[in-house]
Formats: structure tokens, sequence, C-alpha cells
């Protein structure tokens, strides 16, 4: 028991517990593993929790995901220095929220589009594509001053026909699992990392190898997210699709200034649609509804 929580000192009795019973077959009872833990000195004991009142406040709106790849979650955990080059360390971490597996946990410089696309499209042709993307209100997987928050990233997304689900401004509870991995980064490897990008991505890799295939998870019975997770059935088409009107719609694409053209007039719409092919069409009150 004592073994098996020094090699894993942030786990519970019930994490070891599991370890204990892979290893050896049967396993004494979790009391047992508690006393003999706290008698050694290996477990701190949390401060009871504060109750708060459920009425009114309980999450509403996209139900959990019943099975792998329904919904992915994606985050950036707060930047650190390196301690070798002094520069930024900006973990980006993608989630399957069925089963907790780690898709993704790399080791950025910058939030830049073209470094985050970057990394899911590795994770696309790796593991294949989700139904839907939970993310928070941030750059870049929303931008606040686009039509309905939409981003360069997001619409990459959309075009190649992941939904997106938002998670409330303000409500990081909405993605609160994801949340709570991050704290484990924090404990288990941001106050460990050293070195330069390279090292800290060795250790992401290590940890993430033992988080998915290793830790048990309460959620999934005590099993690890490995023996959960299963490919996706939607393989990634590469260009993504491109968007059909009906043959009433005027179809426009916006060009690099975000603007589209409509009897020799610009309009402007959105930087972040450039390239993307809208759909018009005339509403009753004499305006024009713009559709992607």
């Amino acid at each position: 028991m004592i073994r098996f929580k020094v090699l894993h000192k942030h786990w519970g009795p019930k994490k070891i517990r599991t370890l204990y019973e892979r290893e050896h077959g049967e396993a004494p009872s979790l009391s047992s593993f508690q006393r003999v833990l706290e008698k050694s000195g290996l477990v701190e004991k949390n401060p009871p929790r504060r109750k708060v009142s459920s009425v009114g406040g309980r999450l509403k709106g996209v139900p959990p995901a019943c099975g792998p790849n329904e919904v992915w979650t994606v985050d950036f955990k707060g930047w650190w220095y390196t301690s070798a080059s002094k520069i930024r360390c900006q973990p980006l971490t993608v989630r399957d929220e069925y089963s907790r597996f780690i898709l993704g946990l790399d080791a950025l410089q910058t939030t830049c589009v073209a470094q985050v696309k970057r990394c899911f499209e590795g994770l696309f042709k790796m593991y294949g594509m989700p139904q839907a993307i939970r993310s928070d209100n941030g750059p870049p997987f929303a931008c606040v001053q686009a039509p309905l928050g939409l981003s360069r990233l997001s619409i990459w997304w959309l075009n190649l026909g992941i939904r997106l689900h938002r998670s409330r401004p303000g409500h990081p509870q909405d993605n609160g699992a994801h949340e709570r991995m991050h704290r484990d980064i924090c404990f288990e490897i941001e106050a460990y990392a050293k070195g330069n990008h390279r090292d800290h991505q060795a250790v992401f890799d290590l940890w993430r190898e033992e988080y998915n295939h290793v830790r048990p998870h309460e959620a999934l019975r005590q099993e690890s997210p490995a023996d959960v997770y299963q490919l996706s059935k939607t393989p990634y088409p590469g260009g993504g699709i491109q968007w059909e009107y009906p043959a009433q719609y005027l179809v426009r694409k916006v060009n690099s200034c975000g603007r589209i053209w409509i009897e020799n007039q610009p309009l402007f719409v959105s930087h972040s649609l450039s390239g993307c092919r809208l759909g018009l069409r005339s509403s009753r009150d004499n305006k024009l509804d713009i559709y992607l």
C-alpha cells in the first residue's frame, strides 16, 4: 500500500486500492487502505466543504456525453515560464468528455490559431473527429467581436461538420471535469517540470500516458480512460465540407478583408469568416439575412 502511495502521492486511497487489486488480484477493504495510509502520514485530510443550496443554481444546457467522441473538451491550462529558456509554456489540453481520455497535451508557446489548428489536425488524423467540441469563450476558440462569437478556429470546426458547445462566461463549472484535470496538471506537473519546451513535452507525454492507461477513475468504475475510449468512426476529410445553398440563395464568398460585395457595394461581415461561402436571402422586412 505504501509503495503504491509513494509512487502516486497525489492519488487517494480508492485509486491506490485499485492499483493494489490489479497487481495482486484482490485487496483489503477501502477502510484498511485509509487507516494504513493515514497512520503512515501519507494522506492529507481536506477541510469539509461548505454546503451550497442547489435551488435555482443547477447547470442547465447541453447534456453530458453518453459515449466516446460525442463531445471533446478543450482549453488552455494557465501558462508558466520554462526554467531553461524563460519562455512561456501554455499547455493545450484536449479531452474526450465521456471516457476522460486525454487526446492531446501540448506545450505551446502561444495561443495563436495556426498552432492550435496544427494540433487538432494531428488529433483528427489519429483519433477521427468528434460530434461536438466544448470550449470557453476566449481566443482562439471564440471571438467576442465576431457574429455569434465565431473565430477562425471555430469556423474551421463548423466546416468539418463539428457542432460547437460553449460554456457560459464566468462559469468554469460548465467545463468542470476539464478544469479538475488542469488542477491535477498544476499539482503533478507544473511544480516539477524543468528545462525547455522539449523537456516539458517529454514530461507531458509521460504524465498523459499514465493518466490514460494506469490511473483509475471513480466515474469510470475505477477503470482507466484507455479501457473506455474508442476511436471515432468519423474520419478526418482533410479539406473540410464545401457548403451548398438552395437555388433561391445568393452566394457570396468573404474576401480576406472580411467583406462581401452586393450590387457593387462592399458589406463588412467579419474577418473570421474570410474564405467562407455565405448564403444571402431577402427577408420579409426588406432586410438581408446571411447564413453559414
